[in-house]
C-alpha cells in the first residue's frame, strides 16, 4: 500500500472507448457518461463497489447462538442475517464491503509527453494503489480508441490488445524515468557517497508525489539489482538501463491487472491466448454486468453481482424485447461464467493489496454498537493489521486511550500489538 490509513483506491485506466465507464458504472451503479467516442470522460469519475467479504459476516454466527440461548423472534428477513451495515449490505450472511474505483479519463500514446489529458492522467493515477486496465479484446478499436468499423481476426484482436497492455505500461515507465532522470546526477553522487540507502532515498524524494515509499523504492531497487547483476556504476547508467529501472519501480508503485471487456465479442480463441501470456488477466463484460445490474434493481430478474446465473421473476410482467434481452444476457453469463467484474476486483482487493474485513464493536457479547445495531462497521484494513491499529481507524482518540482488546469470538483480553484475522470481532477498551 502507498500510504496507509486512507481508502484503498483502483484506478480504471485503458485507451479511450474499451468500455472503463460501463465497468464503473457496472461496478458502482453510479450513472456516467458512456458513448462510443475517446475522451468521453474528461475528469475521473470516483465511487465505491461493493465487494463479498471472504469470510462470513460473524452475524450467522451471532444468530446461532442467540437461538441456542432461546431467542426465536429473529428476522429471517435478508437470508437470515441480523447484522445493521452502515454501508454496504448483507444478505445470507454475506457481507459486501466497499472499495473505491476511479475512472480515469482515456489515455493516448505520448501521454507522459503532455498528448491527451498528459500529466493530468498521470496524476490522477498517482493517488491510486493498484491499476485495473481495461482493454478491447474484441478489437473493435485502434490504439488511439477510435472505432474500426471492422470485425477483427484472432490475430489482429490478440495484436491490439497486447498493444494496448504495451502502451500503458510503457508510457508510466517514460513518465517515471522522467523524474528519476530530473536531478540525476545528484542521485549518482547519493549511490556514490552514501551507498543504496541514500540511493534509496534520492527515489523516494524524486517520486513521493506517486505515493512512493522507502519500502517501495527498496524493494524496486533490489528487484531491479538481482536482475542486472552485471550492471556499471550508477553515474555511467544509460538511458536503456534507466528505463530498465523505471520499469521495476512501476511494477511495485502500480500492480496492474487486465480486464479483457468485450469478452462476448472476442473471436475464438483470442481469451484462451492472452489468458496464457498475460498472469493478471480477466476476461470481463462491463455492459453484461450492467445489464444485469439495471435488470435487477427494475425487478426484472433476482442477480447478485458476481454470480454465475440469474433468476428470473417470472411475476413480473416482460415484453418480448425485454425477454429476449434477457435469454442473451443469459447466453453470455453462462460462456464466460460470470461477467469477471466483481472476480477481478476481490482478486485485486484481497490477494493483491492483502486486505481482510473486521468488526469493531463497543458490546463483546451483543456485537454492537453504543445504539444497539448489531455489527454496524465492516472495516477493510490491512494483512496483519493489530488491535490498537484498528482503534485508530475507528476514532484517533480511541487509538490514543487505548487500553486493551477484547476478541469478540472467543471472550479473550487482547493487547496493542494483537494481530486480527479476517472476519474478526473487536471491542476497544479505551480511557
Amino acid at each position: 500500500m502507498k500510504r496507509g490509513g486512507r481508502t484503498v483506491r483502483i484506478g480504471l485506466v485503458g485507451k479511450p472507448n474499451v468500455g472503463k465507464s460501463t465497468f464503473f458504472a457496472a461496478s458502482t451503479l453510479i450513472p456516467v457518461d458512456i458513448a462510443n467516442y475517446p475522451f468521453c470522460t474528461i475528469e475521473p469519475n470516483v465511487g465505491f463497489s461493493f465487494i463479498p467479504s471472504r469470510q462470513p459476516c460473524p452475524c450467522g454466527t451471532l444468530r446461532k447462538r442467540l437461538e441456542e440461548d432461546g431467542r426465536t423472534q429473529l428476522s429471517d428477513d435478508r437470508g437470515g442475517s441480523i447484522c445493521s451495515p452502515r454501508t454496504g449490505s448483507c444478505e445470507g450472511h454475506q457481507r459486501y464491503v466497499p472499495c473505491m474505483l476511479v475512472d480515469v479519463a482515456g489515455l493516448v500514446p505520448g501521454a507522459s509527453q503532455g498528448r491527451g489529458r498528459g500529466n493530468a492522467f498521470l496524476s490522477d493515477l498517482a493517488e491510486c494503489d493498484a491499476l485495473i486496465q481495461v482493454i478491447d479484446v474484441a478489437g473493435t478499436t485502434d490504439i488511439e480508441g477510435n472505432p474500426t468499423g471492422i470485425k477483427a481476426t484472432k490475430e489482429q484482436a490478440i495484436e491490439h490488445a497486447l498493444a494496448e497492455v504495451e502502451f500503458l505500461t510503457g508510457e508510466l515507465d517514460a513518465w517515471i524515468l522522467g523524474l528519476v532522470k530530473d536531478g540525476w546526477s545528484r542521485g549518482a553522487r547519493r549511490i556514490q557517497a552514501e551507498g543504496v540507502k541514500g540511493f534509496t532515498q534520492f527515489l523516494q524524494e524524486r517520486l513521493s508525489g506517486l505515493g512512493a515509499t522507502d519500502q517501495i523504492c527498496q524493494r524496486s531497487f533490489d528487484a531491479f539489482a538481482q536482475q542486472h547483476q552485471d550492471m556499471t556504476s550508477p553515474w555511467d547508467w544509460s538511458d536503456e538501463v534507466l528505463m530498465l529501472l523505471a520499469s521495476s519501480i512501476r511494477k511495485h508503485l502500480f500492480p496492474i491487472f487486465i480486464a479483457g471487456n468485450k469478452a462476448d465479442l472476442a473471436p475464438e480463441g483470442v481469451l484462451e491466448h492472452l489468458q496464457s501470456v498475460l498472469p493478471t488477466f480477466t476476461p470481463c463484460s462491463a455492459e453484461t454486468e450492467l445489464a444485469l445490474r439495471q435488470a435487477g434493481k427494475a425487478g426484472f430478474i433476482t442477480y447478485v453481482a458476481g454470480d454465475t446465473i440469474f433468476k428470473l421473476n417470472e411475476d413480473q410482467p416482460m415484453s418480448e424485447a425485454q425477454q429476449k434481452g434477457l435469454t442473451v444476457l443469459a447466453e453470455r453469463v453462462e460462456k464466460l461464467q460470470g461477467t469477471g467484474l466483481i472476480k477481478l476486483l476481490d482478486q485485486v482487493l484481497f490477494d493483491e493489496l492483502q486486505r481482510i474485513v473486521v468488526y469493531p464493536v463497543q458490546d463483546e457479547s451483543q456485537w454492537t454498537d453504543g445504539d444497539g445495531n448489531v455489527l454496524p462497521d465492516a472495516l477493510v484494513v490491512h494483512d496483519g493489521i493489530q488491535a490498537k491499529q484498528v482503534a485508530y481507524k475507528v476514532h484517533s482518540d480511541l487509538g490514543d486511550g487505548f487500553i486493551k482488546g477484547v476478541d469478540g469470538r472467543t471472550r479473550r483480553i487482547v493487547g496493542a500489538d494483537h494481530e486480527l484475522s479476517d472476519g474478526d470481532v473487536l471491542r476497544i477498551h479505551s480511557k
